[in-house]
């Protein structure tokens, strides 16, 4: 009889099947929920309210990041009228369901997707869901991890299972090595360009190949972050010894001998060499050169020195008229009004080096405004053990406490209308940043390169300055 290969997906949706229930859908069992104040508090709530307990307590966290304040001294107080209300009662129902909380001033405080890799809450094997849509970001480490709705983590709460379609299997393998100041946020951008933003619909990718391997556990999960850009149903890389350094130790990792029997485990979390993929997509990490978004689309991206495509859609048009550029306009040079570093994206310690290291005894340009906000509590703290916060600082930037910020406007705060922003986030929507902003993704060091030229600038340029 002849065994066909599985990929890493199926071991994991395999051991966690509770039933078929048919029609490609399976009863899965969950192992992590995640929440955040924005719709945690909701889930929570209507779980009491229906008088149903959370069945496994100890294997749901909750965070405040998304509608938080970011400013210095911050409280429960909010620019968002209604951001208080969000707060104390995702508190209050925290605290009565008996799940860990990391609230505001906790150390342990910080965006969803960037505290619970940094505590050891995901780890490889394990299935995962967050009512967030880049849930995907945390498949970096070997789990199976999943944006839902409210609705759906109330039910994944309550019963530790999820009703799951389950997806079809495409593979993104990336040879070779990234050129000189290309970085993950740029392989990222890559695909999205060559690919399109529904490169991925109704598949789980599973990123592969030797530069893959080559990146470090924040390189992943930039990298499997914006799979959800792609359109895909999650990402995930097969752990390996990069993975198991990097969470030895956590909080919430096992310790002694459940360490040395969870590794042992782990490293059969890979692809058979003879598994099949429903899809095959290849590209060579030496053709990835730092990259900028033009439009309102992510796939609207093209790399620094090149040049704004000629629309061939609708959808082309209103993004031109919307950012206020035409068809063979430049992207470097492009005027900017402000720069912004943070983000689930781009918001981690190994980020906030990368970008300092730009800025080191360089000042933004006098007409921008720059900010930077730490992806979490942790990583602020270990900020400003190295001394990164200074150089932020004394570069003009604004140093902020750890959360979402305006990464998107529904914590209240924004940028202003037409203003053209450089920014380490995922999406460059309309109205995104605040109404009317008009965003250009990048990594953390193109928004420091550019925050300091006062225009869209390449960084491997101003390094060699």
């Amino acid at each position: 009889m002849t065994t066909v290969g599985r990929t890493i997906f199926e071991k994991i949706w395999d051991r966690h099947l509770v039933a078929d229930l048919g029609g490609g859908t399976g009863l899965v069992l969950i192992d992590r929920v995640l929440l955040h104040e924005r719709t945690g508090g909701v889930a929570l709530e209507s779980l009491a309210a229906a008088g149903r307990a959370v069945n496994a307590p100890t294997q749901a966290f909750a965070t405040m990041d998304h509608i938080v304040d970011t400013l210095p001294g911050r409280t429960d107080r909010t620019i968002m009228p209604t951001g208080t209300a969000f707060i104390t009662a995702t508190r209050q129902a925290a605290k009565a369901a008996g799940i860990t909380l990391f609230d505001l001033g906790d150390a342990r405080q910080g965006i969803v997707h960037v505290i619970s890799p940094e505590q050891g809450i995901v780890l490889p094997g394990l299935t995962l869901v967050c009512p967030d849509s880049h849930t995907c970001s945390q498949g970096a480490l070997g789990a199976l991890a999943w944006g839902i709705g409210s609705t759906e983590a109330e039910h994944a709460l309550a019963t530790s299972t999820l009703r799951v379609m389950r997806p079809k299997m495409m593979r993104v393998t990336v040879n070779g090595q990234l050129a000189h100041g290309a970085t993950p946020k740029d392989l990222a951008l890559h695909l999205l360009a060559r690919f399109g933003s529904a490169g991925a619909k109704g598949h789980i990718v599973e990123y592969a190949g030797e530069a893959v391997r080559a990146l470090d556990v924040e390189g992943r999960l930039t990298l499997c972050n914006m799979a959800t850009e792609f359109s895909a149903f999650s990402a995930i890389v097969a752990p390996d010894e990069t993975v198991f350094d990097y969470l030895r130790g956590r909080p919430f990792a096992p310790a002694g001998d459940a360490w040395d029997c969870a590794v042992v485990e782990w490293r059969l979390l890979a692809s058979d060499e003879d598994a099949a993929f429903d899809a095959e997509l290849a590209i060579d990490a030496g053709d990835v050169r730092p990259m900028v978004t033009w439009g309102t689309s992510p796939q609207q991206a093209v790399p620094l020195m090149g040049q704004v495509p000629p629309g061939t859609s609708e959808a082309d048009a209103r993004a031109l008229e919307y950012m206020g550029l035409h068809a063979g306009a430049r992207t470097l040079g492009q005027p900017i009004d402000a720069a912004f570093i943070g983000s689930c994206t781009n918001g981690r310690l190994s980020d906030l080096r990368r970008a300092a290291a730009i800025l080191r005894g360089r000042h933004v340009a006098p007409h921008v405004r720059a900010i930077c906000v730490p992806g979490s509590t942790s990583v602020r703290a270990a900020a400003e053990a190295e001394g990164l916060h200074r150089v932020f600082l004394d570069a003009g930037f604004e140093w902020r406490e750890a959360g979402c910020s305006m990464c998107f406007f529904a914590g209240g705060e924004s940028f202003g209308s037409q203003e053209r922003v450089i920014t380490s986030t995922n999406r460059n929507f309309e109205s995104r940043q605040g109404p009317g902003t008009r965003s250009h993704l990048a990594s953390p060091e193109t928004v420091a390169a550019s925050a300091v030229a006062g225009c869209i600038a390449d960084p491997t340029v101003l390094e060699s300055l």
